[in-house]
This record gives structure tokens, C-alpha cells and sequence, in this order.
């Protein structure tokens, strides 16, 4: 009785009227067991409130991670995370959508860490047919280290949506008619992780990890998945208009969300592939467009 009652709130939730570009309502958040299991380290997870919050723990052995039991193929995934707070430099905490292919598709949220009193720096990434070298790093407008934050993804067939709090920081569109791919016939499980890369996080590396801090914990809850599972619901994957996050106002920003993201990129971007000709002397068919939002 109890999961039917669930399954209706759920419903009801999902299907009520909201804000454009996000999800309609704030969704019922889940036992972690419910959606993810864990990807190795077991023991250095700690699980509290009934599974409704983790902690990762990483120390001079080992991170570690977990992973959505189930691969979807579109679809709106959050997360609440607060992040190792202190000196955290050299860590990476991250959530991410990944398929298992060698070309494969990826949608990032990586948080480098920081020295005491610096600011975390949020790079986010996308992975089409095994390329990506698509970086654009921000830094946040509040602490992420002292409450819990939701970080989000809206992927349908028109754009890839990152989310911070429901504010827009960044959008990659299906640009399919320039020649560039658009993950849309991969399906991807959900990963987050903790672990050490003190070899490129921090300063590009110059700020090593200091282990006599550790242990180093990420908190995490609110494991909220609302995307067409492969396993279960393959043949409403291909076909549009069959979920909130698939209508018609969901396949772009409204102008008030423009605003939100041009605030983003004058106010807290630091670093954007789309302007780096250092790097790229040619710049990729999506910069050309991107320059237009």
C-alpha cells in the first residue's frame, strides 16, 4: 500500500504544471538503495536517516562511488550534494551521466576542490561519440561546502540542460544539422564519485592533496532519477511528447532563464572551450551557435 500511495504522489508531482526548463515540482526524494548501489570501496560509504543520506569518504587508500542500477535514455536526473569542506585541494567529487561504449556519450558535473579560503570550481563536460574536450568551468555565487545544493540535468532530444539551485549554467543543443553529435541512441547510468586528482584538479595540479586532512567526505541526498529507463520502458524511449521533460517547453530556455544563464557567463565563468583559440585555433561548430544565446 505504501509504494502504491508512493507511486501516485510521484505521479501527481510529475505531472503538475511548473517552471520552465526544470522539473514541474520538487520530486519525492528516495532511499538511496531505492535507484543506486554502490561501485566499489563499500566501506567507505557510510548510509544515515534511513538511507536517505550518504556520505563518501575518501583517504590516502582509496575513494569511492556509486552508480543508478538502472540506464536511461533521456530524462531529468538531481542530486543534493555538499561538498568536502576545509582544504580540500586535489579532490574531485563528481556526477555524471556515462554510456559503456568506446564513443561514448557523457554529461559531467566535476567539483575541483580548493586550499582553505579559495573558491570550488565546477567544470562541466560533454561527451559525444567518445569526444569531449568540452570544458566550461564557473565559480559558484555561494559556499557549495556548507549546505546541501542541487545540481541537475535536463536531457531530452533538443538540449542538454546543467542546473545549479534551477538556475541554468549552461546549455548544449542538439546540433546535429552542423555535423556535431547529440547523445540520443546511447543509453547512460548515473555515477558519482570521490576520489583523488591532485595531479590536474587544483592549479592544474600545482596544489597537492594533503592527507593529513583526510578524511575527506561529500555528503549526498535527494537520489532523484525521472528519465525513460531502458530496461523497462525501451520502446517509449525514440518517441516524443511522452513525458513532462520531452513537451514542447522543455526543448528550450524561456527568456527569463536566458537571463539567469548570460548572469552565470559575465559574473562567475572563468574558463569556456568556446573562446579558448589557444587551445583551438578552429572554433567547434557548437561555439558558433552557442555565441548566439
Amino acid at each position: 500500500m505504501a509504494s502504491f500511495l508512493w507511486t501516485v504522489c510521484l505521479s501527481f508531482l510529475l505531472l503538475a504544471s511548473g517552471s520552465r526548463g526544470a522539473a514541474p515540482r520538487k520530486p519525492i526524494d528516495v532511499p538511496f538503495g531505492r535507484n543506486y548501489v554502490p561501485t566499489w570501496a563499500f566501506d567507505h560509504i557510510k548510509y544515515f536517516n534511513g538511507g536517505s543520506e550518504i556520505q563518501l569518504m575518501l583517504d590516502k587508500y582509496t575513494g569511492t562511488g556509486f552508480q543508478s542500477k538502472g540506464s536511461y535514455l533521456f530524462g531529468h536526473f538531481s542530486m543534493h550534494i555538499k561538498m568536502v569542506p576545509g582544504d580540500s585541494a586535489g579532490t574531485v567529487t563528481a556526477f555524471y551521466l556515462s554510456s559503456q561504449n568506446s564513443e561514448h556519450d557523457e554529461i559531467d558535473f566535476e567539483f575541483l576542490g580548493n586550499r582553505t579560503g579559495q573558491p570550488y570550481i565546477l567544470q562541466t563536460n560533454v561527451f559525444t561519440g567518445g569526444k569531449g574536450d568540452r570544458e566550461q568551468r564557473i565559480y559558484l555565487w555561494f559556499d557549495p561546502t556548507k549546505e546541501f545544493h542541487t545540481y541537475s540535468v535536463l536531457w531530452n532530444m533538443y538540449q542538454i540542460v546543467f542546473f545549479v539551485d534551477d538556475v541554468p549554467i549552461r546549455v548544449f543543443k542538439n546540433c546535429k544539422d552542423l555535423g556535431v553529435r547529440f547523445p540520443f541512441n546511447q543509453p547512460m547510468k548515473l555515477y558519482s564519485s570521490l576520489w583523488n586528482a591532485d595531479d590536474w584538479a587544483t592549479r592544474g595540479g600545482l596544489e597537492k592533496t594533503d592527507w593529513s586532512k583526510a578524511p575527506f567526505i561529500a555528503s549526498y541526498k535527494g537520489f532523484h532519477t525521472d528519465g525513460c529507463e531502458v530496461s523497462v520502458n525501451a520502446k517509449f524511449c525514440e518517441t516524443q511528447g511522452k513525458r513532462w521533460w520531452d513537451q514542447k517547453e522543455f526543448q528550450d530556455l524561456d527568456a527569463a532563464q536566458y537571463q539567469r544563464l548570460a548572469w552565470i557567463r559575465q559574473k562567475y565563468t572563468i574558463y569556456n572551450y568556446c573562446t579558448d583559440r589557444a587551445r583551438f585555433p578552429t572554433i567547434a561548430p557548437e561555439c558558433k551557435r552557442d555565441r548566439d544565446i
